[in-house]
């Protein structure tokens, strides 16, 4: 598109594929996974994931649903986006859920999808697969890759990334790209945009695509 990308990653993730090996050992009727970084943990060990293949993987997008069948999975459902949608199709699926729903998940997380599952009175066995750590970056850091001239834009996809991205500002670079625009991911990234920056805007639904398409 013409741009030039500066990088700066906020958030590294530590995978913990084993909690989710031996919640997949307990029997189950179906898997709920809401992030592709579950797939990426679980790679070293797709040979073990062989028996689970035939398994309904609920998938809260396409970009997870897409990570699914690469892995190897062949019963793969793709929610809109959002936990509270994923949750809605595991509700109308709950016929089928016999023997349980194992939930892959991160931390921290959205409790949407969780929260819609028990509103609906679902039970899951979740296993943290991965969790999100920030990254200590150095102010020089910041400072070297916000300095001027200022960005024009910058992508905000998860709001646990927009609220360390923010909590790394020191007061002057914060006074600096106050005025740069804010492409969120969903309602929820933009909540963790602090007062006094933006403009704000927000992809038309919870995909890259929308949201480069604000771009």
């Amino acid at each position: 598109m013409g741009h030039e990308a500066v990088l700066l990653p906020v958030m590294e993730a530590i995978h913990q594929p084993l909690a989710a090996l031996e919640a997949l050992a307990h029997t189950h009727s179906a898997i709920a996974v809401t992030s592709a970084e579950v797939f990426r943990a679980l790679a070293p060990y797709r040979d073990r994931l062989t028996p689970h293949f035939q398994t309904t993987v609920y998938c809260v997008g396409p970009a997870t649903a897409q990570a699914a069948r690469k892995m190897g999975f062949q019963l793969v459902v793709s929610g809109t986006g959002t936990g509270l949608s994923l949750a809605k199709i595991v509700a109308d699926a709950s016929a089928d859920l016999g023997d349980g729903l194992v939930y892959l998940a991160g931390w921290p997380r959205s409790p949407a999808f969780e929260a819609g599952l028990q509103a609906a009175g679902i039970a899951c066995r979740t296993a943290e697969t991965y969790r999100m750590s920030a990254i200590a970056h150095t102010p020089e850091t910041i400072e070297g890759l916000l300095h001027p001239p200022v960005p024009d834009i910058a992508l905000l996809y998860s709001y646990e990334t927009a609220r360390h991205f923010f909590a790394l500002l020191s007061e002057e670079t914060a006074k600096r790209i106050s005025g740069m625009r804010l492409i969120c991911l969903s309602e929820h990234v933009a909540d963790a945009v602090p007062p006094g920056f933006g403009p704000v805007a927000i992809a038309a639904e919870p995909s890259e695509e929308a949201l480069l398409a604000l771009v």
